[in-house]
């Protein structure tokens, strides 16, 4: 068995466990991960070598605390000294960094927090990604609401005194088309300051149309930059095109997106190397278009639905301070989001070194922003959750502890004239 994450939904029939099983057992009867599929835009971009070129060099072991130390003391931060940071060498040395964050952070985002909230319309799969609530064989409830109830989410949401949303789908052209995440922009912009999406990889002019119906910006999740074990994870679908999902961002920014978003699971794969790799990805393309609002988040595993195996890897939370504190070190004007997979307390702690943007009021449920708002059980009609959240905190709390903190909440930072 290649994964430690598999095992079967109790409802499948024979004929689709049959063919999931030989999905997991025989490599040979999966499609190649880095061959594009009919439609998928190919860009001419040097961004994924020059990424996998550092990810494949780095050995964090040779790291010492010499080195971490003289990170520390540079007043700019190389992508050596990044590497340092990131190492295993530098765990002793947390503190230091943390206060070097905390100064980076005031210097460039002051005192504030930023705050959003997610809205799931659709959780429809075609992939089978063997980590993920909604992998296309896992027996959950599924749901795809229609314009009227997106319409009654937003309003419930904004209704909150929320002014930015991230609309999320389950990744399947079928059920969640682009026309119809279309649709779902145009509702969020008479509701809200600012849309993001994170739905399935699209071509550069599906991105244009999609910024056009009002979407701001864009967060793709590569999951992992290790192309060997995101083969041995995403075993079916369009999601299995490792080099598609990777240039997501730059089409996006091609098409005309204001802002983008990178992201690896840790937990997935050497998380060192995954995070080492998400910063570069976002380096290199900040260099390429430096008029592009860029964020990074660092999202650990989170236990699913019929799954109970799906927990981090060999990432503590003093591991993910350290990445969080290398990244504002390293890259000190990109936005950093912490989410709810991980607990109050430490979300509560990071916003004052090194996060700037975080959710709140949070369902990754499809449909039941209305009862959780009101207190309510979620209905028969609601879509099951992705994964399962750590911090469940209204907006009106969270601005609360937030404030309590010394911070200041921010509900929106664009104004369109």
């Amino acid at each position: 068995m290649e994964n430690e994450f598999l095992i079967d939904s109790a409802k499948l029939s024979e004929a689709a466990l049959a063919k999931k099983h030989r999905l997991e057992s025989d490599p040979t009867c999966r499609t190649n991960h880095m061959e594009y599929m009919e439609g998928m835009e190919v860009l001419e971009s040097d961004v994924c070598s020059k990424v996998m070129e550092q990810m494949e060099s780095y050995d964090y072991s040779k790291y010492t605390a010499k080195d971490v130390r003289a990170a520390l003391q540079h007043e700019t931060c190389s992508i050596e000294d990044f590497k340092a940071l990131l190492s295993p060498a530098a765990e002793p040395f947390l503190e230091e960094m943390a206060e070097r964050a905390k100064r980076e952070t005031s210097r460039h985002f002051g005192n504030t927090v930023y705050l959003f909230t997610p809205v799931y319309i659709a959780n429809y799969c075609e992939n089978y990604c063997v980590y993920c609530g909604f992998n296309c064989y896992n027996d959950i409830n599924r749901v795809k609401l229609n314009m009227e109830q997106i319409e009654q989410e937003m309003k419930v949401i904004a209704d909150s005194g929320m002014e930015e949303i991230l609309i999320l789908t389950g990744e399947s052209r079928g059920k969640s088309s682009v026309e119809y995440i279309g649709e779902a922009c145009k509702l969020a912009r008479k509701y809200f300051r600012m849309v993001g999406l994170e739905i399935y990889p699209v071509n550069t002019d599906e991105y244009r149309y999609l910024h056009e119906c009002g979407a701001d910006y864009i967060t793709v999740f590569q999951e992992t930059y290790d192309s060997d074990k995101y083969e041995t994870l995403h075993l079916w679908g369009h999601k299995r095109v490792w080099p598609y999902r990777f240039d997501a961002q730059e089409r996006a920014l091609r098409g005309g997106m204001r802002g983008v978003a990178f992201s690896a699971l840790l937990g997935l794969s050497d998380f060192r190397k995954d995070a080492l790799a998400t910063a570069m990805h976002a380096y290199y393309l900040q260099r390429k278009y430096p008029y592009a609002e860029l964020s990074l988040s660092c999202p650990r595993l989170r236990p699913i639905i019929n799954n109970e195996k799906i927990n981090p890897l060999d990432v503590g939370e003093k591991q993910l301070c350290q990445v969080l504190c290398a990244y504002r070190i390293f890259l000190p004007f990109v936005g950093i989001t912490v989410s709810s997979r991980e607990s109050a307390s430490f979300r509560n702690g990071i916003v004052k070194i090194a996060a700037t943007k975080v959710s709140a009021g949070v369902s990754t449920g499809v449909g039941d922003h209305e009862d959780k708002y009101t207190g309510n059980e979620a209905g028969e009609d609601a879509g099951d959750e992705q994964f399962e959240i750590c911090d469940g905190r209204s907006l009106e709390k969270m601005y609360a502890d937030i404030e309590d903190e010394g911070l200041q909440p921010v509900l929106n930072d664009y104004l369109y004239v």
